[in-house]
C-alpha cells in the first residue's frame, strides 16, 4: 500500500535484484515480508538478516545516520539495537540507498508478551535514560543529519498542529458514532498548556525520536530491543517521552517515576504526543487505517489519563 505522493513500489522481485547485483551470497537466501512502517517496508532475509527499503526519497535520509551512529551507540545502551551489515546503494530498478541489518528475534509489546507491564515501564525508561546521556562523540543539533523537530520546542509546530486538530474535528462532524469519541477541544485544551509553559532549558542528547510500540520488541516478557532509528538526532527530550501514552497506565506511571519526570516536562511530552496523534490521525486515516487507529487510542489514553484525575 503506498502512503506517499511519491512512493516507489517495493516487491520480492525488486529486493533480489539488489541483492543479486550487490550481495550475490544473499540472492538465494528464502526472503518474506517482515512488516512495513510508514517510512520503510521490510524483508526477513534467511535467519539472521533483515532488508529495510525506504519508502521515497525523503525516508532514505535517515540510513546514512544509522550506519554511522548505530555501531558507536550500541555498546553504550541497555537494550539490543540494529546492527547494519550492507549500505546497499542506488540502481537503475531503484534510485535510493537502502540496507540490511541483522535480524533481532521479539515481538511487538502487547497483552500476550509483556508479563508485568509496570516493568516494562522501568525497562524502557532505563534505554532512554541510557541513550540521553550517553557521549555524544562530537555530534550535535546542528549536524543536518541529527536536526529533527521532535527535539526542538513545541511553539514551531502549533502551525501545523493547529491545522490538523481542524481536519480531525472536520472529519468528526461526518464520521460514524464510532469514531466521534475523541473531544478536540479537551485536546487543543492540552496542547495550549503545553505551548503556555516555558521551553526545556536542560541539556541535549541522544533522542531515538520514535518509541511506539511498533519499535519496541519484546522477548521473554520483557523489553529485549529498540529498533527503527530514523527519527535519531540530538535536542531536548520532552518529545522522547509522548509515546507512553501508547502502553497500558502501569508502565506509563513506572516510567515517570524511574526517569523522576517533573510536571512541566510531563505535560509538555503530553502536549507532543496529541501533536503526534492528530497529525498521524488527519495524514493517516484513508492510507495508513492501522497507523491511523495507533494515533486514536493514544489520544483516547490521553483523555482518559485526564478524565480519571490523574496527576498532573
Amino acid at each position: 500500500m503506498k502512503l506517499h505522493r511519491n512512493e516507489i513500489p517495493v516487491d520480492v522481485p525488486l529486493v533480489r535484484s539488489l541483492l543479486a547485483a550487490e550481495r550475490p551470497e544473499w540472492a538465494g537466501l528464502p526472503l518474506a515480508p517482515a512488516g512495513s512502517g510508514t517510512d520503510n517496508v521490510m524483508y526477513r532475509l534467511g535467519d539472521e538478516l533483515l532488508v529495510r527499503v525506504p519508502r521515497d526519497a525523503d525516508r532514505a535520509r535517515p540510513l546514512r545516520k544509522e550506519r554511522a551512529w548505530l555501531p558507536r551507540l550500541a555498546p553504550l545502551l541497555t537494550h539490543r539495537v540494529p546492527e547494519p551489515v550492507h549500505a546497499g546503494a542506488p540502481t537503475g530498478a531503484f534510485p535510493l540507498p537502502w540496507s540490511v541489518h541483522r535480524w533481532i528475534d521479539g515481538e511487538r509489546p502487547g497483552p500476550d508478551t509483556v508479563h508485568d507491564w509496570a516493568a516494562f515501564g522501568t525497562d524502557l525508561a532505563a534505554f532512554v535514560r541510557g541513550l540521553h546521556t550517553a557521549d555524544l562523540m562530537g555530534a550535535t543539533r546542528a549536524d543536518e543529519d541529527l536536526d529533527w523537530y521532535r527535539g526542538g520546542t513545541l511553539a514551531p509546530c502549533d502551525e501545523w498542529v493547529t491545522r490538523d486538530l481542524a481536519a480531525c474535528r472536520a472529519h468528526a462532524g461526518t464520521a460514524p458514532a464510532s469514531e466521534t469519541d475523541l473531544d478536540f477541544d479537551a485536546l487543543e485544551e492540552w496542547w495550549r498548556a503545553a505551548l503556555a509553559l516555558p521551553g526545556p532549558s536542560g541539556p541535549q542528547g541522544w533522542l531515538h525520536g520514535d518509541l511506539r510500540p511498533a519499535n519496541l520488541l519484546v522477548l521473554g516478557g520483557r523489553l529485549h530491543a529498540v529498533i527503527d532509528f530514523g527519527g535519531l538526532s540530538v535536542g531536548y527530550p520532552d518529545a522522547e517521552h509522548a509515546p507512553v501514552w501508547d502502553l497500558p497506565p502501569a508502565a506509563r506511571d513506572a516510567y515517570r517515576d524511574a526517569l523522576a519526570l517533573d510536571p512541566s516536562t510531563w505535560t509538555r511530552a503530553r502536549g507532543w504526543a496529541i501533536a503526534v496523534g492528530v497529525s498521524g490521525l488527519a495524514y493517516y486515516r484513508r492510507s495508513h487505517p492501522a497507523f491511523a487507529a495507533e494515533c486514536r487510542a493514544r489520544l483516547q489514553a490521553i483523555q482518559a489519563d485526564a478524565g480519571g484525575g490523574c496527576r498532573p
